[in-house]
């Protein structure tokens, strides 16, 4: 359990964008999706689109593979085999030529030049310029991206695993993410309301299931605008450090306050219900937006009945979320003391020497829950009621 991540442990602007930061040989990885690595490798500030803008300007068209295996050598045929390092360039002189260009994965050499790509001609595709045919049948049959430039519409298409993409250029690009952007910060603040409410309410011990999966929603909500953010990064490159660094602030403690509350609230398994933490969090992730905003359809995710009824029920936290928020408590201490004393409410009664019965936790620590709890258990109340 990743529980006692204070540092906001997600940055998924940072990991959604791998090493956007302008190198020019990026590389096309596995991190995050082929997708995601090759809108990486092909984003403002790299190499590869310093010279795919080149090829654009000069009114040029072009056909570059982003690998080199047996099965792209085999729809290889005439050409030239160069194997010179890479630059734009020479990327850009190199598209004068008719037929396609070979990179490596690594984006770092120009392995061939002229070539003509052969792909299987049985291969569906909706694509009808020759340019842009062949790029797609190749980017099915192999499994690398393919980059189409258009001479006459002047668009860089690229091609992954049947997907095509147009690159568009980063004005565009950044005004859907400000909309994005805006409408997070909106969420952002409801669902600190909601989690504030039921901080209080775990104090109190009035938590019922309406609380619990309201919040869950507002995570579930907010994480999923972040995600649509952090692809906007991914294709801004080095245009984009402002924004993940805004993303970055706005969604610090979300995946891991995603977890806490999984764990405090996704009930015990029983003869008929034995949905565990990590399946109660992927049947979330599962949802589809349209069902997301309905609460019973959330509650029945985390692994209650769902009924409206149900909505209303009293339940009782375990302690995790609350915990989790005592500086420098260890996850394994958390999870014993969970253990031991079997809730929250039974947490907050507890004394230091009964704190101290736990293993792991001597007389300083004992002191630093019993002083946390009670600090956390004030301005919990304070901030409901003044």
């Amino acid at each position: 359990m990743a529980a006692n991540d204070r540092a906001g442990g997600t940055a998924p602007a940072r990991r959604a964008a791998g090493d956007s930061s302008g190198r020019a040989g990026t590389g096309i990885g596995s991190d995050g999706g082929l997708m995601r690595a090759s809108l990486s490798a092909v984003a403002p500030g790299t190499g590869l689109r310093d010279g795919l803008e080149r090829i654009v300007r000069g009114n040029t068209g072009g056909l570059i593979v982003l690998g080199m295996d047996k099965t792209v050598e085999s729809l290889c045929t005439g050409g030239f085999v160069l194997d010179v390092e890479f630059t734009a360039t020479r990327l850009r002189e190199l598209c004068k030529l008719d037929g396609a260009l070979i990179l490596d994965k690594d984006i770092t050499k120009i392995l061939r030049a002229g070539v003509q790509l052969v792909p299987d001609p049985t291969i569906p595709t909706e694509e009808t310029g020759t340019r842009h045919r062949t790029a797609d049948r190749v980017s099915r049959q192999v499994n690398f991206p393919v980059v189409s430039v258009s001479q006459s519409m002047r668009l860089i298409a690229l091609y992954v695993d049947g997907q095509r993409r147009v690159l568009e250029d980063s004005a565009a690009i950044l005004s859907r993410a400000n909309q994005a952007l805006a409408t997070l910060e909106r969420y952002k603040l409801r669902l600190d309301e909601v989690a504030g409410t039921l901080s209080a309410l775990e104090i109190e011990d009035l938590v019922t299931v309406r609380d619990v999966t309201a919040v869950a929603q507002r995570l579930e909500m907010v994480r999923r605008i972040a995600t649509e953010i952090a692809e906007y990064v991914v294709e801004l490159g080095t245009d984009g450090r402002l924004l993940a660094l805004q993303l970055d602030e706005l969604i610090a403690g979300v995946e891991p306050e995603r977890e806490l509350v999984a764990h405090d609230y996704v009930p015990e398994p029983t003869a008929k219900r034995s949905r565990t933490v990590v399946e109660a969090m992927a049947e979330l992730d599962a949802l589809p937006q349209n069902e997301l905003i309905e609460l019973t359809t959330v509650a029945r995710a985390l692994g209650y009945t769902g009924s409206p009824e149900s909505l209303d029920s009293a339940v009782s936290p375990r302690g995790y979320r609350l915990l989790a928020k005592v500086p420098r408590l260890p996850n394994t201490v958390i999870e014993r003391l969970v253990e031991h004393f079997g809730g929250l409410q039974k947490l907050l009664a507890a004394s230091v020497d009964d704190l101290q019965a736990v293993e792991g936790v001597g007389e300083a620590r004992a002191r630093s829950v019993r002083e946390g709890l009670s600090r956390l258990a004030e301005s919990s109340i304070l901030e409901r009621y003044v």
